[in-house]
């Protein structure tokens, strides 16, 4: 159960990691208002809709393949696929300070959650991560192991929110790590599609 744990941990890590819309957008409401519970709203939000997409995506993709059991095999060479991909764009992206400081505005909270669920629910690649790879890597376990995989995916979106505003609120600008997150973003999710590989070749 504990490598279910770690696993989920540490895959929602790298998939949650590259500093795309979402992840700006809660770092600068961090930096940008006089006191950092005024980031709470986007913290929050940000939260609740990522644990709602991942208790989506391991719901749904285990209903699919207790119907249909062949598509376990599909749904794991997909996610090795997409993993590899994801590792390869997130290692080649570029870094654009300007899209932090259009985003840095003191926004108030209903404006705040409005945005903060756009970035979170309507972005395809937050919803391909989930769906894509950890609903697919779900499938590696069962009963207790699988609770545990997805209470560390999102345990790791709370903790994650949180120390986001809060390293916003102490950093204030994001063009020196950024680049250096990519990267280690990109070698976890690499890691993630071996250790996936690994899965469905001892399950088949």
């Amino acid at each position: 159960m504990l490598s279910a744990f770690l696993h989920g941990y540490l895959l929602s890590f790298g998939l949650i990691l590259p500093l795309g819309p979402q992840n700006v957008f809660v770092f600068s409401q961090g930096a940008t208002p006089p006191q950092l519970r005024r980031a709470w709203p986007v913290v929050l939000t940000a939260a609740l809709a990522d644990t709602a997409l991942i208790l989506v995506a391991v719901l749904g993709v285990s209903a699919v393949v207790l119907t249909v059991p062949w598509v376990k095999i599909v749904l794991g060479v997909f996610g090795v696929c997409f993993l590899l991909y994801i590792g390869w764009v997130t290692w080649r992206s570029e870094v654009h300070e300007d899209d932090a400081t259009k985003l840095a505005q003191q926004w108030p909270a209903r404006r705040q959650i409005i945005f903060a669920l756009s970035v979170s629910l309507l972005n395809p690649h937050a919803i391909l991560d989930t769906i894509g790879v950890i609903g697919t890597s779900s499938l590696a376990y069962a009963n207790g192991e699988r609770i545990a995989f997805t209470a560390a995916c999102i345990l790791n979106s709370w903790a994650w929110f949180f120390m986001l505003a809060l390293a916003g609120k102490l950093i204030g600008s994001i063009g020196s790590v950024r680049r250096w997150l990519n990267r280690v973003s990109a070698i976890i999710i690499w890691i993630s599609a071996v250790y996936l590989v690994y899965n469905l070749v001892r399950s088949a």
